[in-house]
């Protein structure tokens, strides 16, 4: 009996070292991808690449999957179909690069810059982007649904047809931003700024309109608006209301 266990407990040893010198060296091949130069389709899936200056680069369909590029310079890169799944982008410079069709689903990306990027299609899914900037950003058809957006400047932007649907947006700033078939399904755009604006066939079923201001933007043909949401909102006499809608006794409302 003693011998057979021996021989079990010694094949249990070379069996666990086996494992031990697999994981070692699947570990180690895991890894490799992070010391790859930067280039087309480069695989950085869960590195640590912060503080890096990459502007100008091609990038094209790179995969930046759960990386750290917290603070790194993608000014005028090209990042077309670049997949930036669940990354931390903080504070990342984008400006003027092209993210046409990037993934940026689940992206924490608190004042990331991306003013003049083209992002065309991109996908900001339950992307967490507070204070962002998007100042002349391309974002014609992006998904912004379930996105944190909290005090985001979109200011000269063109969202047409951008989907905001259920996304945060308290204090965003659209100054002069192109808003035409914009979803805002039952966003959060409270104390947002839209004043001026053509909202001309922007969705705004549900929206929650709190202190939004709306002086002097053209509301004649928004889908799903409210009387009850214009009594939240803060617009002036030159808002133009919907057919049948009247200005609330509250408006004009200063500031608060």
């Amino acid at each position: 009996m003693n011998g057979h266990g021996s021989g079990v407990a010694q094949a249990g040893k070379v069996f666990s070292l086996a494992t031990l010198l697999l994981l070692l060296a699947f570990a180690g091949s895991a890894n490799a991808d992070c010391v790859d130069q930067p280039g087309p389709k480069v695989d950085w899936t869960a590195c640590s690449k912060r503080h890096l200056m990459l502007g100008k680069g091609d990038l094209t369909g790179a995969v930046f999957t759960r990386a750290l590029l917290t603070t790194t310079d993608f000014t005028r890169s090209r990042l077309g179909g670049a997949k930036l799944i669940e990354a931390e982008i903080s504070r990342t410079r984008f400006e003027e690069a092209d993210l046409s069709g990037a993934d940026l689903q689940g992206v924490v990306g608190w004042r990331a810059n991306f003013s003049r990027a083209k992002l065309e299609r991109a996908n900001f899914y339950a992307a967490e982007v507070s204070r962002a900037v998007f100042i002349e950003a391309q974002l014609v058809g992006t998904n912004f649904v379930k996105a944190e957006v909290n005090r985001a400047n979109f200011s000269g932007a063109d969202l047409t047809g951008a989907d905001m649907s259920k996304a945060e947006l308290s204090r965003a700033v659209f100054t002069d931003a192109k808003l035409s078939g914009v979803r805002f399904r039952y966003a959060h755009l409270g104390r947002a700024e839209l004043s001026g604006l053509d909202l001309n066939g922007v969705d705004l079923r549900g929206a929650y309109l709190f202190l939004t201001e709306l002086g002097g933007a053209d509301l004649s043909q928004t889908v799903g608006l409210t009387q009850a949401q214009l009594a939240l909102a803060c617009g002036t006499p030159e808002t133009t209301l919907p057919a049948g809608m009247a200005q609330p006794e509250s408006w004009p409302r200063a500031k608060d």
